[in-house]
């Protein structure tokens, strides 16, 4: 598994699981899934193996609570 930076996620990237905000990114050689923070975590152990790539931004929500966007 490859961790690269590419386009940055926007707010209109939704989770596949539950909608909210996607902060991850993780290419299946199949394709691609998005996932909030939480989900991410949830389903880390699935996906960690075998994803080509993960695309992590969760950095962003220490970002934006420091900042006070909510």
């Amino acid at each position: 598994m490859n961790t690269t930076t590419s386009a940055p996620l926007t707010v209109a990237d939704r989770c596949d699981r539950c909608g909210a905000q996607a902060y991850v990114k993780v290419t299946l050689p199949a394709g691609e899934l998005l996932f909030c923070a939480h989900h991410a975590r949830a389903h880390a152990p699935a996906f960690e193996d075998i994803a080509v790539d993960i695309q992590d931004e969760t950095d962003k929500l220490l970002a934006e609570e420091s900042a006070g966007v909510h």
